[in-house]
């Protein structure tokens, strides 16, 4: 059985998730057990942990703080594949400017920045933020969990702030909203994305179906 844990600190539409997840294991014919809790030791004892989040980072790095998700996520880290989405990427970073300046977990070098009140296109048109809808996600370099993605396709995404990486090497795609922004980024065992695959239909199911089998290698 491939047990899939997904942490649980009361942040986000967690069983989206979970079911998109349950979705795809059956329709693989794999036996897939899919569990929210922020128990260390039921997420300790999967196969595969998934790090989510939506809302203030604020609010969510309280209480990853106050349930030790951090310490949870780095041990993880260690053994198993992670995927971490949206402000689960984010709260991976060193720092967020939203909220007047947010302290992160700083397991991966970079800044969360804010898009900016006057965001504009390349035709000089305004840009509402935050970034809600389809977005062409452009790959840069090859992993597991692009297998059967074709490059270019589009992904859903809702975030008013985007991840500047430390490190070019750890981007895995990027995406064009006013500027270049990071897609996701991968490290070791974790891959994070900004975008939510377990809302962009065929091509987030194919994601989370290729982490169902991802060993966590490159």
């Amino acid at each position: 059985m491939n047990k899939v844990a997904v942490i649980d600190y009361g942040m986000g539409n967690l069983h989206s998730v979970a079911k998109a997840v349950e979705h795809v294991g059956r329709e693989s014919g794999e036996e897939v057990q899919v569990t929210v809790t922020p128990d260390a030791q039921l997420i300790a004892a999967a196969d595969r942990v998934i790090f989510p989040g939506v809302g203030a980072i604020r609010d969510c790095m309280a209480e990853i703080n106050r349930l030790n998700v951090g310490q949870i996520v780095e041990e993880a880290m260690k053994t198993k594949p992670v995927l971490a989405i949206c402000v689960g990427m984010q709260a991976l970073m060193e720092h967020s400017e939203e909220n007047d300046g947010v302290d992160c977990l700083g397991f991966m070098p970079g800044q969360v920045r804010f898009f900016g009140n006057d965001l504009q296109d390349e035709e000089s048109k305004r840009l509402k933020v935050p970034h809600m809808g389809w977005n062409k996600v452009t790959q840069t370099q090859a992993h597991p969990l692009w297998n059967g993605v074709p490059d270019e396709s589009r992904f859903y995404f809702v975030h008013s702030y985007y991840v500047e990486s430390g490190d070019k090497s750890k981007v895995t795609s990027t995406t064009s909203y006013g500027r270049e922004v990071v897609a996701s980024l991968a490290d070791n065992n974790i891959f994070a994305t900004q975008f939510h695959p377990e809302k962009s239909q065929t091509v987030g199911l194919t994601l989370l179906r290729n982490f169902l089998k991802w060993d966590g290698q490159t």
